[in-house]
Formats: structure tokens, sequence, C-alpha cells
């Protein structure tokens, strides 16, 4: 089996065997939490919701993963017994049928929904190529013939411009057009008020990326690199203000 069918499976592609690559997930971690790069961290409630939503509109067939709680909050003896017997976060069904509204104003929207939907479209791609000197892979949601379409979820459509580059959408689109030689488009749901729209990355945008991800790598090359002659205990967060 060949490096891109075995990153198909999730579990290689982010366990051990896809470590021998960066991602843009680490893109933060390297920015601001350099201490903890690479380190275990627990499933977070954002990250449990978009993996739903993302697994019900591109995998289906694999939604029966997730166990719902029909409990009013996580502070609950059911939801707390519940999830000690799965050893996980669980969804609360309150929250499922929210991101469930979401899917279905995205799939009621003609003209998303032919794109998403369209029969040329391969739907988790993962890829792996050289930028600046490392290794990095990704997994693109949609790959159309002429673009890359991620798929997001916000709380606030109107805020999605300064939360992309918040939360480094800006490197995860200069590494994924580098990756699969395509542009990326964000196409985005609002939960509240299930407004859609589509983001297409500015030169400027990209450009944020690019810079983020050569901080990124030098600090990698610096302390973590086979050749790194720094202890991570010596970086210092240097800034202008």
């Amino acid at each position: 089996m060949d490096i891109l069918e075995k990153l198909k499976d999730d579990n290689l592609y982010y366990g051990q065997f896809g470590q021998q690559w960066l991602s843009n997930s680490d893109i933060y971690t390297l920015l601001n939490d350099p201490l903890n790069f690479r380190l275990a961290k627990e499933e977070t409630k954002a990250m449990l919701e978009g993996r739903y939503f993302h697994t019900a509109i591109l995998e289906p067939e694999k939604l029966s993963d997730f166990i719902i709680s029909d409990a009013s909050s996580r502070n609950s003896k059911a939801y707390k017994e519940l999830a000690a017997e799965h050893g996980k976060m669980l969804l609360l069904n309150k929250e499922k049928e929210e991101i469930d509204k979401a899917i279905l104003t995205l799939k009621e929207n003609i003209d998303l929904a032919l794109e998403i939907y369209n029969h040329t479209n391969k739907y988790e791609v993962p890829g792996v190529k050289e930028i600046m000197g490392l290794d990095w892979k990704g997994k693109a949601d949609i790959i159309c013939e002429d673009k890359i379409i991620d798929l997001k979820t916000t709380s606030d459509i109107n805020k999605f411009r300064s939360s992309a580059y918040r939360y480094n959408y800006d490197s995860q689109a200069y590494i994924y057009q580098q990756i699969f030689n395509k542009p990326l488009h964000f196409y985005v749901i609002d939960k509240s008020s299930l407004r859609v729209g589509i983001f297409v990355p500015s030169d400027e945008f990209l450009s944020s990326g690019e810079n983020k991800v050569e901080h990124a790598v030098n600090i990698y090359n610096k302390f973590f690199s086979k050749k790194a002659k720094w202890d991570i205990k010596q970086h210092i967060h240097y800034e202008t203000l």
C-alpha cells in the first residue's frame, strides 16, 4: 500500500504514521505553544462538532461512529456515565440537531449542493509535498476539477474573515494550494443564522499564510528537527507592539 492510500485512513493520517509530515494543525502549536508541540491533546467540543459536520456531508456512512447523548448538559450524571463508558467526549443531541440544521441548509442551497456533490469530485483526498525544505501533508475535503472546496462552520459569518486569520486558514490555504496545485475556496455556513458564504483567498491572505509557514518552519528546524541544536525550553516569543 502506498503512502497516499495509507493516509486515507484517519487512524494512520492522525496517528504516528502521519507524524512523518507536518500539517496545518501544527502551525498553531509551533507559533503559539511550541512547548506542547506534538503532545497529545484532548478533543474539544468545537473539534467534535466539526468532525460530525464533515462526516455527515462527506462520509455519511461513518455517522454510526458518533455516540449521541440525550443529556441536557455535560454536567449531568447521565452524560458523565455514558462518556466514561466510551472514554471520550460525546455530542449532545441538541448540538447534533443544530449541526443537522446547518447541513440541511447547505444541501438545500442548489448552487452549493451542485458543486459539493458534483459527480467528478473526489472526497477526503490526502496529499503530501515538500514545502520550504520540510515534508507536509494535507487532506482536502473536496477536490473539484478547478479548485479545492474546504467546508467550514462559523458562529458569525460576518466575522469569518478575521476568524480565518486567527484560526490559520490562511496557512491552510497556502499549504493546500502547494500540495494539490489548485486554488482553495472556503464554503462556510453560519450555525446561528444559517447564512452560507463562499470565501476566496486573496493574494494578501495567501501571503500571510506563507509567512506563517515560514515562521513555523524556522521554529521547527531550530528546536525539533533531527539537526536541531536548541532545547525548546530556550524558546522566546518576540513581537513588535
